[in-house]
């Protein structure tokens, strides 16, 4: 902040030194002033200066340094008080500014939650004749066109269930219920919604599990897992998927193994990232990039840990790694 003081007063310094040199030349060259009285008289004034500019370093940066250690907020009681017009003027400017950004956050806060209402009703107005769709699928004799057409009917489930979601993870701490989770149950219940699409590419499960129950909310559980493993149906086929849960010191890790095209070791540290397909099979116009993200951040909510293992060509592990209990516990009574 001295450094800032020095150069906005930087001009008057100048000026200032400008004026004893001109005093100094003065009675230099003009033989009827006391040459010593003149130096005396500049070594009283830079003395004097120097004491008025430390006064007023201290008086006029209090202002700029409350405004420095200032919390980015909208609280109009936080702006320092003005001791100078100066001061004053950038006060209630600052005010100004503050009580118009609030403003419009207000109003774009209101545009959002109606955006948002009006998505999940259209989402749920959608499911009423997806699901009439579905039986009318079903009842459908050819079995080549049933299969097809579910697997369509899917991909449009997948999608709405996505974007529902999406809307969805900005609130999900007031949505969570921890509880204990059958995590077969929660498997084979997501296993079935894919079933029409692993038998049309010949996909089946080898599921091996030694922890059966985990402490976790079971709905969004329910929708990691179903992005999980409708990425390892959706680059696989003619294979089995490989899931395993294991607990070990009071850790519990359930991985989803395939053997399908696998990730490219440059695409490994962005496969979280939002909007991110992958380089190796980039002209995939059915990848939105959206799956894994929102995985990653329900994960985050409720503290798993995910982690991928991957090679081109031999498939990929993506593993849960679930907390401890009391750390679920903790998260149970907030």
């Amino acid at each position: 902040m001295i450094r800032i003081f020095l150069k906005e007063r930087v001009s008057w310094i100048l000026f200032f030194i400008f004026l004893q040199l001109l005093v100094l030349a003065m009675g230099y060259l003009d033989t009827s002033i006391p040459f010593l009285s003149t130096v005396y008289i500049t070594f009283i004034s830079c003395l004097s200066f120097v004491i008025f500019i430390v006064m007023r370093y201290g008086i006029e940066t209090r202002f700029y340094k409350s405004l420095e250690k200032l919390e980015p907020s909208f609280d109009l009681t936080a702006i320092p008080e003005a001791t100078s017009p100066f001061e004053a003027i950038s006060s209630e400017r600052i005010s100004g500014q503050i009580q118009v950004f609030k403003k419009q956050l207000d109003e774009l806060q209101i545009s959002l939650e109606q955006e948002k209402d009006d998505m999940l009703n259209w989402i749920h107005e959608v499911k009423t004749p997806l699901t009439t769709l579905q039986l009318m699928i079903e009842r459908t004799e050819d079995p080549v066109l049933r299969s097809q057409l579910m697997y369509e009917w899917l991909r449009i489930h997948l999608l709405l269930d996505q974007q529902l979601h999406q809307k969805r993870i900005p609130f999900i701490q007031n949505d969570l219920y921890i509880e204990k989770v059958d995590v077969q149950k929660l498997l084979f219940q997501e296993i079935k919604s894919l079933k029409q699409w692993c038998m049309q590419k010949r996909i089946g499960f080898n599921v091996s599990l030694e922890a059966e129950k985990v402490l976790t909310d079971a709905k969004w559980l329910g929708f990691i897992l179903r992005q999980l493993l409708s990425n390892a149906v959706k680059y696989s086929e003619d294979s089995d998927i490989r899931i395993r849960c294991t607990s070990k010191g009071g850790i519990t890790t359930l991985s989803i193994e395939d053997f399908g095209q696998g990730i490219a070791p440059r695409d490994l540290s962005r496969i979280f990232d939002k909007g991110f397909t992958g380089t190796a099979n980039h002209q995939n116009h059915a990848a939105t990039g959206m799956g894994l993200y929102l995985a990653k951040q329900v994960a985050e909510s409720l503290l798993i840990t995910m982690e991928v293992e991957s090679a081109v060509g031999e498939g990929t592990r993506l593993s849960l790694i679930f907390a401890k209990e009391n750390e679920m516990v903790r998260i149970a009574r907030m």
